[in-house]
C-alpha cells in the first residue's frame, strides 16, 4: 500500500497516540543551525519534530504525502499558536517555488518508498530544492527481520477521549530479493460498546550501501557524511546510518 493511502482515517487517528516513541528535535534544530535556513521537513506527519523547532523560532516548513496527517498537525499548530507553512505534496514529485539550505527526514522515512526507482525521483527532488550550499540529511536504516513472537503481539492504550485503542500485527513477509518488508497491523478503537477495525499493509524498503551510493549520485548529489545513530561517524557495517547530501 502506499504510504500516502496508509497514514489515512483510523490509522492516522489513532498514529500519535499509539507511537512506539517520540522524535527528539535537538539533533534537527542543531543540523538547521548549523546548515542554514530556510528548512524543509519531508514526510512531516502530525507535527515530530517539525511543530518543536517552529517553537524554538527556526524558518521550517514541512511537506507529507497524507492531508489526514497535515490537518492533524496544522491543528496541532493552531493549539500551540504556533504559524506553519506545510505543503501536500509527494516527496518524490516535490514542487515547491523556493530552496532550502537544509532538507531533513525525521527517521527512516526513505524506508516508505516503494521501489529504488522512486527513491531516486525522491533524492532528485531533493536536489532540485536544495540550495547550492545547503545541506540535506537522510537517515536509512534496513529493518530487522521480525521475531516470531513478534507475531499476534498488541500496543494498547486509551485515548483521550477514554475510547480503548490498539495496534495487532497479523503476519510479516519479507523478501530479501527485492529488499521488502510487508507487515499487515490491525488497527482498532473500542468505544461506547463499539468496534471500529481496520487491516492495513504497512510496506518497508530498503537500501544497501552501494544502492543509495549509486542513486546519490545519479540525483546529481553527494555524500558529504555518514554517521551512525551515535552520531559518530559511520563504519562500513552499519545499517543504520544518517547521510549528509550536498550538491556536486
Amino acid at each position: 500500500m502506499d504510504a500516502a493511502d496508509f497514514y489515512t482515517g483510523l490509522v492516522a487517528d489513532l498514529y500519535h497516540p499509539l507511537k512506539a516513541h517520540t522524535f527528539d528535535a535537538a539533533p534537527y534544530q542543531a543540523f538547521i543551525e548549523q546548515c542554514g535556513e530556510p528548512a524543509l521537513e519531508l514526510g512531516c506527519g502530525d507535527g515530530e519534530p517539525l511543530l518543536d523547532l517552529r517553537a524554538h523560532g527556526l524558518e521550517v516548513e514541512g511537506v507529507d504525502s497524507s492531508a489526514d496527517m497535515l490537518e492533524r498537525c496544522a491543528r496541532e499548530a493552531q493549539v500551540r499558536g504556533l504559524a506553519v507553512t506545510l505543503h501536500h505534496q509527494r516527496m518524490e514529485h516535490l514542487t515547491l517555488p523556493r530552496h532550502y539550505r537544509s532538507i531533513f527526514l525525521a527517521g527512516p522515512t526513505l524506508t516508505l518508498l516503494p521501489d529504488d526507482a522512486t527513491a531516486g525521483q525522491a533524492l532528485q527532488a531533493i536536489a532540485r530544492h536544495l540550495h547550492p550550499e545547503g545541506r540535506a540529511l537522510v537517515p536509512v536504516s534496513e529493518p530487522a527481520p521480525t521475531r516470531p513472537e513478534t507475531i499476534g503481539s498488541t500496543r494498547q492504550t486509551t485515548a483521550s477521549d477514554e475510547s480503548v485503542i490498539r495496534v495487532t500485527v497479523l503476519r510479516v513477509s519479507r523478501d530479501e530479493e527485492t529488499r521488502t518488508q510487508v507487515t499487515t497491523l490491525r488497527y482498532e478503537r473500542e468505544k461506547d460498546g463499539r468496534t471500529q477495525r481496520l487491516d492495513r499493509d504497512w510496506t518497508l524498503h530498503w537500501y544497501p550501501r552501494d544502492v543509495l551510493a549509486q542513486l546519490v549520485s545519479a540525483a546529481g548529489l553527494t555524500i558529504d557524511e555518514v554517521h551512525g545513530p551515535n552520531g559518530q561517524p559511520a563504519t562500513a557495517t552499519d545499517t543504520d546510518v544518517q547521510l549528509m547530501l550536498k550538491l556536486r
